[in-house]
């Protein structure tokens, strides 16, 4: 019967046709329009790193005030941390779904920020980040080197290879659109490792925190003073100390073997210190 009535009558039947579809063009433009429905709820991440601690030492002195802190805000569902024995400390703040994850993000850096006070100076010093992440992995990339032929062995090892993803590669990923964050799986970095002996620190009355702190003036150093320090050597005026044979190696005074006093590091190469010292 109904067809019947627009088969008698096709000018309204063009009209109302055209009708909806002008109705639906028009609506179309103004609906939300998304290939995948949210279906894992918002993520915000709080990272923060101890040098030198445990796991242990990490859960009580940083997660501990953190999670006391961060646990019973607005519509979180749960939280999850976990310390490592690196130093590294990771805490994932779970909300319900449908919560804007930037007002998330802000609640949570708000809670973090009433917990900073209690931290131990070296975590406040290197800084707790918080960001908002998806628990969905978008993308793993994986680096790998050739075997050199003569050898046997790759030609970069995994040290090199982390280091070059850190410097080459995570800025540059997370700076795409659409991208929240970018993570290294077993990232290495460079680093130093000095050994003091006890009896030569006594005998010229130094301390560990005196030379903790000289060590750590050493790293504000303008990095182009290295040639300044260079010529300082040469002139017989400092010491070059590598660190990586420092173990098997006596400190020596510009290729002497007498005793020396410490005054100033300033690093000048990987592993290659330069150090301002007096017989």
């Amino acid at each position: 019967m109904l067809a019947r009535f627009f088969i008698d009558r096709p000018v309204l039947a063009w009209v109302i046709s055209l009708v909806i579809v002008l109705l639906g063009s028009i609506t179309a433009a103004l609906l939300p329009i998304a290939e995948y429905p949210e279906i894992s709820p918002p993520t915000v991440r709080v990272t923060a790193s101890y040098p030198g601690a445990n796991a242990r030492v990490v859960a009580d002195t940083v997660a501990a005030p953190i999670e006391q802190q961060v646990n019973g805000v607005e519509h979180m569902l749960y939280m999850s941390s976990q310390s490592g024995n690196d130093g590294s400390y990771t805490l994932d703040a779970t909300f319900v779904l449908g919560t804007d994850v930037n007002m998330a993000q802000v609640l949570v850096q708000n809670r973090v920020a009433i917990a900073e006070p209690v931290l131990p100076d070296v975590v406040r010093a290197i800084g707790v980040t918080t960001k908002k992440r998806s628990p969905d992995i978008l993308l793993a990339i994986n680096l790998y080197s050739d075997d050199n032929p003569e050898t046997g062995r790759s030609y970069y090892d995994a040290l090199y290879l982390s280091n070059y993803a850190t410097i080459q590669l995570k800025d540059a990923l997370a700076r795409l659109e659409g991208v929240g964050d970018v993570s290294i799986l077993g990232a290495q970095d460079y680093s130093m490792r000095v050994w003091l002996d006890p009896d030569k620190l006594q005998s010229r009355n130094l301390t560990d925190p005196t030379l903790v702190a000289i060590l750590e003036e050493s790293k504000n150093r303008v990095r182009s003073m290295a040639l300044l320090h260079e010529r300082l050597y040469h002139s017989g005026s400092l010491a070059r100390i590598n660190m990586t044979d420092y173990p098997s190696a006596a400190t020596r005074w510009a290729g002497s073997t007498s005793p020396l006093k410490i005054h100033t590091f300033t690093p000048i190469a990987p592993n290659v210190v330069c150090a301002s010292a007096s017989p």
